[in-house]
C-alpha cells in the first residue's frame, strides 16, 4: 500500500474527507468516462461541482471518508502515481487561509488571530475552526480554502485551533464583485394561479434565497434543490418571473456559484418537472 494512500485512510478514520492529487496538485478523474480530461475538463477546476458525467467523481465533490472508496479498484491506479493527498476543509467545519510567500505569513501574523499552522513549499496554512466561502487572491499570497474546494494534507501542524474570526470572513466580503445582471427565462405557465396573494410567492422566494444563504457545504447541490422546489411550487402557473429567478441566481452567485452553475441548475430543475 502506498504512503499516501495510508495516510488517506488514517485522515479518513479521523473524519476528514480525502482525495488522491496527481503532479501539479491537480485531480484525478475517478471515473471511466472522464479519464484524460474526456469530460472536458470542468471538473478538474479546484472550486468545481459534480462532475458532468453525473457522478461525484472529480476534485473536491470527490472527497470521501469511505475506506472501500479509498482502497477500491476505482482509485487503485490513482494512488500509484498520486504525488499527494488532499482534503475537504469545508467538509468537516475548517477554513484554511493560504499563505503563499513570506510577505503574506508576515500579514497574517499582524492582522489575524493566532491558530493552528502549517508550513507548506514557500508559506504556511493557517487552520481556523468553521467553513466559509472560499476565493483565490483575496490579497497578495493569500487564499481561501473551505467549501466547495480542496487542500493539500501537509500535516496536522502545531499550535492551537481557534474560531474562525469576523478578519477572515471579511476578507471574502471586501474581495467579492458585484452579483452579475442576468436574465432567466421564466416558465410560460398558462396554468391557474393558485396562490391567493402575492405574499405567498414574495414568501416562498425570500425563503430560498435563505436556504441558499445559509449553505455551508455542498452548495450547488442545494442551489439546485432549491430551483427545484420554488419551479414545482410555482412554474407552471406564470406568476413566476425574471426578478424572481433574478433573486434566485443573485443569492447563488453571493455563495460562489458562477452564471453557467446557476443556469445548468435552473435549466436541470425545469428538465427535472418537464417544465
Amino acid at each position: 500500500m502506498s504512503a499516501h494512500r495510508r495516510t488517506a485512510l488514517d485522515l479518513a478514520t479521523r473524519g476528514v474527507p480525502v482525495l488522491p492529487l496527481r503532479a501539479g496538485k491537480v485531480p484525478f478523474g475517478n471515473c471511466p468516462a472522464c479519464r484524460d480530461n474526456a469530460c472536458g475538463g470542468r471538473p478538474n477546476m479546484k472550486t468545481s461541482g459534480p462532475c458532468a458525467c453525473g457522478r461525484p467523481c472529480h476534485a473536491w465533490a470527490a472527497a470521501t471518508t469511505d475506506p472501500d472508496v479509498i482502497t477500491g479498484a476505482a482509485w487503485s491506479t490513482a494512488w500509484k502515481q498520486a504525488a499527494a493527498v488532499a482534503y475537504h476543509p469545508g467538509g468537516i467545519r475548517l477554513t484554511v487561509v493560504d499563505l503563499d510567500h513570506t510577505d503574506a505569513v508576515a500579514w497574517a501574523r499582524r492582522t489575524l488571530p493566532a491558530t493552528r499552522t502549517v508550513p507548506t513549499t514557500r508559506g504556511e496554512h493557517w487552520i481556523y475552526q468553521g467553513a466559509m466561502s472560499s476565493a483565490n487572491a483575496v490579497r497578495d499570497g493569500v487564499d481561501i480554502k473551505s467549501t466547495m474546494v480542496y487542500a493539500r494534507w501537509l500535516g496536522p501542524g502545531t499550535g492551537t485551533m481557534t474560531a474562525l474570526p469576523d478578519a477572515v470572513r471579511a476578507l471574502i466580503v471586501k474581495k467579492s464583485p458585484p452579483v452579475r445582471a442576468v436574465t432567466v427565462p421564466a416558465p410560460a405557465g398558462g396554468g391557474e394561479c393558485p396562490h391567493r396573494t402575492p405574499a405567498y410567492l414574495s414568501r416562498g422566494i425570500a425563503m430560498a434565497e435563505q436556504r441558499i444563504t445559509d449553505a455551508t457545504s455542498a452548495v450547488h447541490a442545494t442551489v439546485y434543490r432549491t430551483f427545484l422546489a420554488v419551479l414545482s411550487a410555482h412554474g407552471r402557473c406564470g406568476c413566476l418571473t425574471d426578478a424572481h429567478a433574478g433573486r434566485l441566481f443573485a443569492a447563488a452567485q453571493a455563495k460562489g456559484e458562477n452564471v453557467r452553475h446557476c443556469n445548468d441548475a435552473w435549466n436541470n430543475a425545469l428538465t427535472r418537472l418537464g417544465l
